[in-house]
């Protein structure tokens, strides 16, 4: 873990002797976007986490009364650092997910960086799918909100197993709705996706820009926003706010959590990381001859740190007292910066030189 430039890197275990290479990416995970979506990308704003931040402190001080929040998916990657977050923050926190991308790993590392409120931390194994589970977790704990990070997320696969992210998604979201109806619990943060608003006409992509969801994860994201916004209409006791956030990055100072998934990463900064490591021989540049200052694709990286704050500011707005229906913000930095600008910071902070390679797309 090097921390240089206020850049927190996160670098991966090395691989064990003998284990597979990957030595390019597939075009669809982590391709740069076409020269006319480049303007939206690089505009992101970051006027919804500023409107979360005034009515809420995104780092709280314990609350008076502990409150216990559920959060599904909390051993993955945002998810993590948002329950270590939490638990900074006073609250009892019980985690509960599948571990289909992530590791019990990430929950033990967040208990031993909260320190005393490690004690505050509950881990299940649930599948949210499974009812049953879902409902043994309910019965054992009264919960005061819940952040629901559950689901998978990778587009390009989405594409290929569109059933199995209809699947998943939404019929783990219905049941997590349900359980919530039957234990009063109506308090909820769910993790969206810029992913909602396709390719909007216009920039910067404020939260009033039509939603068009363009591939199978996004209209995941989309229908359960929309079951969100009849949950809230149908019956006034619900308060929920969508969080609808661009490309996280980074990790937490320590070193100790961070974005290494299973598998074939979906993300730039993982590819970047393997390559550091020697998990991977060279790093795939998708294109160079983009409409930005060096002909690579741009993007709205946020910090997951400041990710996870997004989501105590809202935790904290949900606690506030008043009825707020259903609310969406868009979190972003309102900064774009390029695939070569995040390799050259990767390996000033990290003191790696990295090999890549441009991929020719036509």
């Amino acid at each position: 873990m090097v921390v240089r430039d206020h850049l927190r890197v996160y670098i991966p275990s090395s691989p064990a002797p003998g284990s597979q290479h990957h030595s390019l990416v597939s075009s669809h995970l982590c391709s740069p976007p076409s020269p006319t979506r480049s303007a939206f990308l690089s505009s992101i704003i970051e006027n919804s986490l500023i409107r979360l931040r005034r009515s809420a402190d995104p780092m709280p001080s314990p609350p008076a009364v502990a409150r216990t929040i559920l959060v599904t998916g909390g051993a993955g990657y945002i998810g993590s650092h948002t329950v270590l977050q939490l638990l900074k923050g006073g609250f009892r926190t019980v985690v509960v997910d599948n571990l289909d991308n992530s590791s019990e790993v990430a929950v033990e590392r967040v208990r031993e960086l909260a320190g005393e409120f490690g004690k505050n931390l509950a881990f299940h194994r649930v599948d949210l799918r499974d009812r049953e589970a879902l409902e043994n977790v309910f019965s054992s704990t009264t919960f005061d909100a819940v952040i629901h990070f559950a689901g998978l997320k990778a587009v390009g696969e989405s594409v290929k197993k569109p059933l199995l992210y209809y699947n998943n998604n939404l019929i783990g979201t219905i049941n997590l709705f349900e359980v919530m109806v039957a234990y009063g619990c109506k308090k909820l943060v769910f993790s969206s996706s810029a992913t909602v608003y396709g390719w909007p006409k216009e920039v910067p992509c404020t939260e009033e820009v039509p939603l068009c969801a363009m591939n199978p994860y996004g209209r995941t994201k989309l229908m359960t926003e929309d079951i969100c916004r009849d949950i809230c209409q149908g019956d006034n006791d619900w308060d929920i706010i969508l969080l609808r956030y661009f490309n996280p990055v980074g990790a937490h100072p320590s070193g100790c959590i961070g974005e290494d998934p299973q598998g074939i990463p979906n993300n730039l900064m993982p590819f970047v990381q393997q390559v550091a490591v020697g998990r991977r021989p060279a790093l795939t540049v998708f294109g160079n001859d983009y409409s930005t200052k060096d002909g690579t694709g741009v993007r709205d990286y946020i910090h997951v740190i400041d990710l996870a704050d997004g989501h105590i500011a809202a935790l904290q707005k949900l606690f506030e007292g008043s009825h707020i229906g259903c609310e969406a913000y868009n979190l972003g930095s309102g900064k774009g910066t390029s695939v070569l600008e995040m390799v050259t910071a990767f390996e000033k902070a990290s003191g790696k030189v990295l090999l890549f390679f441009f991929y020719d797309l036509l």
